[in-house]
């Protein structure tokens, strides 16, 4: 049974990150990905789950989610999907192990121009790995849900989405969204962009200022790095680059700061 630790700051955008164990493709069939998001919709409605964007490849997924200050509803919902995912499998494929790595990656995301890149940098994820040739190609992701208007199995939360970005209906944030990522896709669309996987916290000075002081003592340590489009709050560069600086994957190194889940 996945367990999670509740060490987290509430009342922020988180981008989550969550690899198979030991990198192996348990997601490569559609219908292990169709199932991931089946539990996903299962999240929402048990616990009111707010998904601004999600994405399941073969090997992880992405999952952009808001804490809304109700207790513990994220580490809840990725107790669920990542403990059914992983008992389903091992069932029917009469495996025991691990089905995720033992801990996901949270990384808080400022809201604005910061949440933007980060929700169009998760919808361009198999373009960059050579997958597809556009995020529509790719069924198990968030672009078309946000593209293309559901009824039915909702996952997307479309009335936070337009909150965030200001639009005044569905379809100026649609237009706005399908603009960012045609925009993306025409110049640095399949480059990797590793502040979404690898920082503790992307914003402003003052938003990673907030955060560390969220972080209090466990803040100790870490880097606080600006760059153009903003400030990231990271491990120390020197431990980062000796763990994953020659590595080229999507996933870098885990914050286990915040919502440490075991699967096992």
């Amino acid at each position: 049974m996945a367990r999670a630790k509740r060490h987290f700051i509430p009342g922020y955008i988180w981008h989550i990150t969550h690899r198979c164990h030991k990198r192996e493709f348990l997601l490569k069939f559609s219908k292990d990905r169709h199932r991931y998001m089946q539990w996903l919709y299962q999240a929402r409605k048990r616990y009111g789950l707010t998904v601004l964007n999600y994405m399941a490849t073969s090997i992880h997924i992405h999952l952009l989610v808001v804490d809304t200050g109700k207790r513990d509803v994220i580490s809840k919902s990725m107790q669920l999907v990542v403990g059914r995912m992983g008992q389903e499998y091992n069932r029917r494929k009469n495996r025991s192990g691990a089905y995720w790595e033992d801990r996901y990656h949270a990384t808080a995301v400022e809201s604005g121009d910061h949440l933007a890149r980060c929700l169009v940098y998760i919808d361009t994820n198999m373009v960059r790995a050579g997958v597809v040739s556009h995020p529509s190609k790719w069924s198990f992701s968030g672009y078309n849900e946000i593209q293309e208007l559901r009824r039915k199995n909702v996952l997307i939360n479309y009335e936070r989405l337009q909150a965030f970005f200001g639009a005044g209906s569905y379809n100026q944030l649609r237009t706005t969204h399908k603009g960012w990522v045609e925009e993306q896709l025409q110049g640095a669309g399949n480059k990797r962009q590793d502040q979404w996987t690898g920082s503790i916290a992307v914003g402003s000075k003052a938003f990673i200022e907030n955060v560390k002081a969220g972080l209090r003592f466990r803040a100790k340590g870490r880097d606080v790095i600006e760059a153009s489009e903003g400030c990231q709050l990271r491990e120390n560069l020197s431990s980062y680059s000796a763990l994953f600086g020659g590595e080229n994957e999507d996933i870098a190194l885990k914050n286990t700061h915040f919502w440490n889940v075991n699967s096992e």
